[in-house]
């Protein structure tokens, strides 16, 4: 044979193909890559270059991964230059039998990104098969009575070539007595017939022997052998004769063994023994069974659709003379739906981000029925509600890809159940389930357990002792879900805050890292951040703001009588035409506590005249509480506790001087005989303080003539309004705002005229007095003068009445 597949004329007959099949292919890039070789190719032989007709560059291939998928594989693909070569012995017989057209059909998986292409090889048949009979030597009885022109039927040569390489003509070794004719059966196989062509003489040669030749069509053609070994009996008149020259029947596949498939049926002419036919299968077959007295051909096997799908028998009726005749038997089987579809996965991805956008491809399917029609016609389907869909690709293949959005949060994984049902009747399918794991991604930032926090932490507490906890949760896996804290603002200074609070990243304790001072720090807020380790890294913030409770450590403190530079409490002084209710001076205190714990009450330790005055419990008013009696002395002494309102409770103590005088005159015999005169640093002071009084006396005095004649002057009635008790000026503290809440329930406003002249009152206030406006004033002598305020105490409302004016 010519060497037309060598590798010039191969390649010469591939580029004529292509060029005359590229203008139909164009227009269709969906239909399978087709390449045509003939069987028997060596191992390696090239096919074809599948990288450049799939279009992939040769750079490409090694991250493709380009590979064949399939259960038997012939062929393999070349990972360095892309070429589809043989992989295994093509047998054309063996694939395809005697289909005229033989094409082998498999899929190329590619990766990255994940396809399949369809690839088409056409096998075209060699002629490698001989005709072969069945048997070497065939015996032929012939009665001497045969007429000149009959024909007997010979045993059909097989040859499993097709096409022009299958058998095509009979040839028989000259004979003076016979002669060959060929005829065809209604499939277009041929098969040979022995003509008598001179009349037999048992008694000169009973027995003649012949070379039947079967010779096939191919280049160079070849051939099969047999011997016919013709014996010449005595006369029988009549051969047995078939009802029909063909019988053909039709029965389905998978019927039980020894069911009947038909009935043959000759007859004879002739008596006695010559007309008794015996009915045998001319050629062995152990699929079927004849009963050779009455013809009736039944099923040895159970019969599949899918291995054969026609059978054709010649069977012979003999009657007792030797006489025979052949008939055709053709059994054609009809398909039933007796094969469920097969699913085969291909390049599965079983782990899913869950952040995968509808439509991403997550595995090849690939569904094969071996019926036939609708038994072969399949449809695919997912079972359950799940977010995946099955797209069909081409005939039998299909894509499973995402039909949502997926959250492993809510569902980490998922099993998928694919069903392939075909369209008998009944319809039979088969199910197949996956596990699709889906892969976590930061898509969730942490969340804390309170919108916002509010703790309550004593002052004076333990440095590095642990305030609050804040705790946010993360539901995403590993680093996506694993939290850590920090603070990330506050009220109060950037450089002090780290002196102040820290937070434990891992646990999120907040630690505070000095003892706090209600007095000096209330309250203060921290912006707190949780975020989780992902990337990008996802947070949340929270608001923490802590409130410093108030303990009682601070005693009050008596701001008036103030001691004097010399350390000695100053004194007050009393008319002795005082009457009951007078108010004769103020015991000032404050607390830098709040809320009870600077709640201050006054009470009097030690007095002179224990029944002589009385002190309000909680304004620290000293008033008289009957008139001086002649016994009664003119200095008197009070001994005063201030207490707080705390748990336990803390305390102060001021003394006060009265002295029971008219004058300041009065008083000033007094003082110099409480002033040691062995002390003249002592002295000089005491005459300082007289100076400075007398001054301020006379200046006051000066002020208050010049108001008096402005006001004489003035015909406005409006200019006494001052000291109308709604039009108190209201000045601002000069106690300082920490003493402020609940430590000075009164106050008193200053009034002066427009007129320049100035005059001193107390006036009558009937509004509650705010303990935020409390103020006191001091003259330059030291004393201190309680000044009339526009609101009265909201715990001891009192009215005051003008006692005095100067």
């Amino acid at each position: 044979m010519r060497n037309l597949w060598g590798p010039q004329g191969l390649a010469g007959r591939r580029r004529m193909l292509f060029l005359l099949l590229l203008p139909l292919f164009c227009p269709a890039l969906s239909e399978p890559i087709r390449y045509t070789i003939p069987e028997e190719l060596a191992r390696g032989s090239l096919v074809g270059n599948l990288a450049k007709d799939l279009g992939l560059g040769v750079r490409d291939l090694p991250t493709r991964n380009l590979r064949v998928s399939g259960e038997k594989k012939f062929f393999t693909v070349n990972t360095e230059n892309g070429d589809l070569l043989v992989s295994d012995r093509i047998d054309r017989e063996q694939i395809c039998g005697k289909k005229s057209m033989c094409v082998l059909e498999f899929e190329m998986v590619a990766e990255k990104p994940l396809n399949f292409f369809h690839i088409a090889v056409v096998i075209q048949d060699v002629n490698d098969n001989p005709p072969t009979f069945s048997r070497n030597i065939t015996e032929l009885e012939i009665s001497e009575l045969a007429l000149t022109g009959a024909t007997f039927a010979l045993e059909s040569a097989q040859d499993s070539d097709v096409g022009v390489n299958s058998l095509q003509q009979y040839y028989l070794s000259p004979h003076p007595h016979f002669s060959l004719t060929q005829k065809e059966n209604p499939d277009g196989s041929r098969y040979p017939e022995l003509v008598v062509k001179a009349p037999l003489d048992r008694e000169k040669q009973s027995c003649h022997h012949l070379v039947l030749t079967a010779l096939d069509g191919g280049d160079p053609p070849l051939s099969g052998t047999t011997e016919l070994r013709i014996n010449v009996t005595d006369a029988n008149d009549n051969p047995p004769i078939f009802k029909q020259d063909v019988y053909r029947v039709s029965i389905p596949e998978n019927v039980p063994p020894g069911t009947t498939v038909l009935q043959v049926s000759a007859t004879d002419l002739d008596e006695g023994v010559n007309s008794e036919i015996t009915y045998s299968f001319y050629r062995t077959a152990q699929i079927f069974h004849l009963n050779s007295k009455s013809g009736e051909v039944t099923t040895l096997r159970t019969l599949d659709f899918e291995e054969i799908k026609k059978y054709s028998i010649v069977v012979e009726g003999r009657d007792g003379g030797g006489l025979a005749a052949q008939c055709t038997v053709e059994i054609n089987i009809q398909d039933e739906n007796d094969n469920s579809p097969e699913i085969t996965f291909h390049s599965i991805v079983e782990t899913i981000l869950e952040n995968a956008v509808p439509g991403t491809l997550i595995a090849l399917i690939k569904i094969h029925d071996q019926d036939s029609g609708e038994n072969g016609e399949v449809n695919c389907r997912l079972e359950g509600k799940v977010p995946f869909q099955i797209i069909s690709s081409s005939k039998s293949s299909y894509k499973l890809v995402t039909d949502g959005s997926l959250d492993r949060e809510q569902t980490p994984e998922y099993n998928v159940t694919i069903t392939a049902t075909d369209r008998g009747k009944p319809p039979l399918s088969s199910s197949t389930t996956i596990t699709l794991h889906i892969t976590d991604v930061n898509d969730n930032a942490p969340v804390f357990q309170q919108s916002a926090y509010l703790v309550h932490v004593p002052e004076n507490n333990l440095p590095g002792a642990s305030i609050a906890q804040v705790n946010a949760s993360d539901p995403d896996l590993g680093p996506n879900g694993h939290v850590s804290y920090s603070i990330v603002a506050s009220d109060l200074e950037p450089r002090a805050l780290s002196s102040y609070v820290s937070v434990n990243a891992q646990s999120g304790v907040v630690f505070a890292q000095r003892a706090f001072d209600h007095e000096q720090l209330r309250a203060f807020e921290l912006t707190l951040q949780a975020r989780d380790q992902g990337s990008p890294a996802l947070s949340a913030n929270v608001s923490l703001r802590v409130l410093v409770g108030d303990r009682n450590d601070n005693a009050p403190r008596v701001l008036y009588p103030a001691l004097g530079p010399d350390g000695s409490a100053l004194f007050d002084t009393v008319p002795r035409a005082a009457q009951p209710g007078y108010l004769v001076t103020k015991v000032v205190a404050v607390d830098a506590d709040s809320g009870h714990n600077a709640w201050l009450s006054y009470h009097v330790l030690q007095a002179s005249e224990p029944g002589l005055f009385s002190l309000g419990l909680r304004t620290g008013e000293v008033r008289t509480a009957r008139v001086l009696g002649e016994r009664d002395a003119a200095r008197q002494r009070l001994l005063v506790a201030v207490r707080d309102g705390g748990k336990p409770p803390l305390s102060a103590t001021a003394t006060l001087h009265l002295v029971f005088a008219d004058s300041p005159q009065e008083v000033l015999p007094d003082l110099s005989d409480r002033l040691t005169p062995s002390d003249p640093q002592a002295e000089l002071q005491f005459y300082l303080v007289v100076a400075l009084a007398l001054i301020s006396v006379l200046f006051l005095l000066a002020v208050i003539l010049a108001v008096a004649l402005r006001l004489r002057r003035s015909s406005s009635p409006t200019t006494w309004g001052c000291f109308q008790p709604g039009l108190c000026t209201k000045t601002r503290p000069v106690v300082p705002p920490i003493y402020s809440e609940g430590t000075l329930p009164y106050s008193y406003n200053l009034c002066v005229a427009q007129a320049g002249k100035t005059e001193f009152n107390f006036l009558k206030c009937n509004e509650q007095l705010d303990s935020g406006q409390d103020i006191l004033c001091g003259d330059s002598s030291g004393a201190l003068f309680p000044l009339c305020s526009s609101v009265e105490s909201t715990s001891h409302p009192e009215t005051l009445t003008a006692v005095s004016s100067i």
